[in-house]
């Protein structure tokens, strides 16, 4: 059984800025299994205690509850790894990032929304906040296609920035931890890499990739080539070589 509700407002009385937020909210989560969704926004606009209350609330509610999380529990990863995270909260990290693994990502690629595309700020930051939210490589296509609708041809780093994210969701889908770079190659460490039989993987993979005992090494060329091998490799990684 499906339960309906319908909110009614006087459509001579200007509503608050804050009343057309939370119903926009609702507008956008219409679908079954919204409610944490809609608990993490009004998260946003209400602030969450003092860790995430009146100083930061600001830049929460610019770049969403989810984003912020990441962002904060990769700060103190970095500081961990740098010797520099103070007493008493060594599990920190673990505690901020409570929707599931993530990758690294370190590409040869200068990736953002330029002012010179997306001029208003509000609007970027809500464009920046929902890239991060795409979870499947449909929804990346999906997104370029609007964007290229509402603005114009993507620019090279709003192209690249996208490319970026397809990059992270096919790693999390093929188990990869970390893509680094190495003087003129890229690394892909995945524990996959150990369990998959290296003859095999790397005929799959032929020259578009060498296979080590712990990763795979792609060249950097400068053709570009290794953007689509990249995505290859990842893609059998995923399949399970």
């Amino acid at each position: 059984m499906r339960a309906y509700a319908y909110l009614l407002y006087d459509k001579h009385k200007p509503l608050s800025t804050e009343a057309r937020r939370r119903l926009e909210i609702l507008q956008e989560a219409g679908e079954l299994g919204a409610g944490f969704r809609i608990a993490m926004r009004d998260l946003e606009l209400r602030g969450a205690g003092e860790l995430l209350g009146a100083r930061q609330h600001g830049h929460i509610a610019a770049i969403g509850f989810d984003l912020y999380v990441r962002l904060l529990a990769q700060a103190v990863e970095d500081l961990r790894a740098q010797g520099r995270l103070p007493p008493g909260v060594a599990d920190l990290g673990a505690l901020l990032d409570p929707m599931g693994p993530t990758v690294q990502l370190d590409l040869p690629l200068a990736a953002g929304l330029p002012t010179s595309y997306v001029g208003d700020e509000s609007l970027r930051l809500q464009l920046y906040r929902r890239i991060a939210g795409l979870r499947t490589p449909g929804e990346i296509d999906d997104m370029a296609a609007e964007l290229t609708d509402r603005f114009g041809p993507l620019p090279e780093v709003v192209a690249d920035l996208l490319y970026q994210v397809k990059v992270k969701v096919l790693a999390l889908r093929a188990g990869v931890t970390s893509i680094g770079r190495d003087n003129d190659q890229l690394v892909i460490r995945s524990e996959a890499v150990a369990r998959l039989p290296r003859a095999r993987l790397q005929y799959q993979l032929g020259d578009r990739a060498y296979v080590g005992s712990q990763a795979l090494w792609v060249r950097l060329d400068p053709a570009g080539q290794w953007r689509q091998n990249l995505l290859i490799c990842l893609d059998i990684l995923s399949a399970g070589g």
